[in-house]
């Protein structure tokens, strides 16, 4: 389990690009409509596969996960069984839980040989400087969401919940998780405004501080692009759920893109 610290540089090889997604949320809204967004991001997943070296998840993969020592949630063998081939063949993989799935413990780095970040990190690629994260509970405002993760990744909140048995944890997890809004958070997927949009706000201020090329963030589930000045842009990649936009860096330039069902 990777955490903050120095920044990680890469270098993408001839032909080679760079891939982002977020908020697939599978399990929701249910089982149904759950597999048919899986089928139709598996197919995605194999068409990058010829040209992709890196492939960056930014969190809420699953609209709800809980990692027992041996139990993890039924489902989603198709898009795990991708992954662990598109790592078989030899592409990195970047996962950072998000607000759904943030108590993914290693399962996804023992079996899919994935790298996880449960914070922010700032990755160089080709000389382009990315600072990536989910989303949630960053700049201003989501208060009531701020309060309810204190309470997720309390220690002690966890291991209660670990007590219960996993057919009613998961059944709870997995019923909570469709119905509240503070574990979603904020967003409401209407675009407030360059002025308004918090992720935006918040990377101004980092902005202040250091230079990045590009802010990277899932979570609002509205793809948009804003400009934060002469050499620098904030890009939210939207969701898998009703945009089914992705992102890909081909070593010089970063392109936001939907795709074609």
């Amino acid at each position: 389990m990777a955490g903050g610290g120095q920044q990680i540089e890469l270098k993408l090889k001839e032909g080679k690009r760079a891939y982002f997604a977020s908020d697939q949320h599978f399990g929701a809204p249910d089982d149904f409509e759950s597999r048919i967004r899986e089928k139709r991001f598996v197919r995605w997943l194999d068409e990058i596969k010829s040209d992709c070296q890196y492939l960056f998840l930014l969190g809420d993969l699953f609209d709800f996960w809980f990692e027992y020592r041996q139990v993890v949630p039924r489902g989603f063998v198709r898009v795990l069984g991708k992954l662990a081939e598109l790592s078989d063949s030899g592409i990195q993989i970047y996962f950072w839980t998000g607000n759904h799935d943030l108590w993914m413990r290693d399962y996804l780095e023992k079996e899919i040989n994935a790298t996880i970040f449960r914070d922010r990190k700032t990755f160089v690629i080709n000389k382009t400087r990315f600072f990536i994260a989910h989303g949630d509970g960053l700049g201003p405002g989501d208060k009531g969401y701020k309060r309810m993760k204190k309470v997720f990744t309390n220690k002690i909140a966890q291991f209660l919940f670990y007590l219960l048995h996993p057919d009613f944890a998961v059944w709870l997890g997995i019923t909570t998780s469709r119905k509240n809004k503070l574990i979603s958070g904020a967003e409401d997927v209407k675009f407030l405004g360059e002025d308004q949009e918090w992720l935006a706000i918040y990377s101004l201020k980092k902005l202040e501080m250091e230079h990045f090329d590009y802010f990277l963030f899932g979570h609002r589930h509205l793809p948009m692009q804003i400009e934060l000045g002469k050499n620098s842009k904030y890009v939210n990649l939207g969701d898998w759920v009703g945009h089914f936009t992705y992102a890909v860096f081909d070593g010089e330039n970063l392109k936001l893109e939907r795709d074609i069902a």
